[in-house]
């Protein structure tokens, strides 16, 4: 039961610090282009994470039970998957790199679940799970967010050609209060729900382990039989903690975000925000854990490539593919070395 409670509290570490890593995409461009204090956009995130979040399960499903085998899952397998995308998600959070919390969680797990396994690639669920909800929309969402921002700016560009500055500032920072918020409900319904598929995979393996059996009558809420049924304490559970993990400190991805790759005005964050959550969301009701990284900084750079390419500076651009790139295999390695440390321990 020790264990088990550990796992929980990781599970809603990793949240949090979901939180302050991923969900400042949802709100840099709408603090960059100065429509929102920083304390208004996080409340507008918030609401709009717990709406999302309430909105379905599909990508918690996808996360429990699409990706691995659960009949090799231990309780130290969901442990050694979550530390390894903590870690990753800490150390880019560090360099400021807006790197996708999705994959490092999925990352995490394969490799802890093939070290569970001792090495059985057939625990991997490829030709169902990750090829087609996880490494063919990796691919094809970054492509999506550019062509998608660059072809709703040039379609804004045109339709706004004789209208002058000042009025497309005022009626584009009404908005992107609505893409915003947008945004934050396309966030919840997909991010948080990866944590809510791990807390619920956790609850799935520890109940037919019999973790539960000795426990009084009124813990039952604790025993997931069925890995498809998301309890709403954990719904609500991982939303809350997403929330207080956005208030708390993502302002060198913001920064990133917001600033570093492309000036943006009101009009620029709202094509990049609405093209972005409209990929999301879409992704969200197919079950896919689409990152939300990779989307919101294609949509940004495909908005700023609207104005002339040497508008996105390709220096910061470099860096995050490479973050990109990096996620899968560093935290697969790292659920697998924290497995064998786990079982040589």
């Amino acid at each position: 039961m020790t264990l088990f409670l550990v796992v929980l509290l990781t599970a809603l570490a990793f949240e949090y610090i979901n939180g302050f890593h991923d969900t400042a995409n949802a709100i840099a461009t709408v603090v960059s282009t100065k429509v929102l204090t920083p304390r208004q956009a996080i409340l507008l995130a918030a609401a709009g994470n717990l709406a999302g979040a309430l909105a379905g399960t599909a990508v918690a499903t996808t996360i429990g039970k699409g990706l691995v085998d659960t009949h090799v899952v231990t309780i130290h397998t969901v442990l050694c998957a979550l530390l390894g995308a903590i870690l990753w998600n800490l150390f880019t959070w560090w360099l400021g790199l807006p790197s996708s919390s999705s994959h490092a969680l999925v990352g995490g797990l394969c490799g802890a679940a093939l070290a569970t396994a001792n090495g059985d690639w057939n625990v991997l669920k490829w030709s169902t799970g990750l090829w087609p909800k996880v490494i063919l929309p990796m691919l094809a969402s970054p492509l999506l967010g550019f062509a998608g921002g660059a072809i709703l700016m040039s379609l804004l560009n045109m339709a706004l050609r004789r209208t002058s500055p000042r009025t497309v500032n005022l009626i584009f920072g009404k908005a992107q209060l609505a893409s915003a918020g947008f945004m934050g409900f396309s966030h919840g319904s997909n991010d948080a729900q990866k944590t809510m598929g791990i807390i619920t995979l956790t609850l799935y393996t520890a109940t037919h382990a019999g973790i539960f059996l000795h426990l009084p009558a009124w813990a039952g809420f604790l025993q997931v039989s069925e890995i498809r049924s998301v309890p709403l304490w954990v719904i609500l559970a991982c939303a809350f903690t997403m929330a207080m993990g956005t208030a708390a400190g993502g302002w060198r991805i913001i920064r990133t975000m917001g600033q570093k790759m492309v000036k943006l005005h009101p009009v620029n964050g709202f094509a990049a925000e609405t093209t972005a959550a409209l990929i999301i969301y879409g992704a969200s009701t197919l079950g896919v854990p689409v990152s939300t990284t990779h989307v919101i900084s294609t949509t940004i750079m495909g908005v700023g490539a609207t104005k002339r390419l040497s508008a996105v500076k390709w220096g910061i651009v470099e860096r995050i593919v490479w973050a990109w790139v990096l996620t899968l295999p560093a935290t697969g390695l790292a659920g697998y070395v924290l497995v064998k440390l786990w079982n040589a321990w």
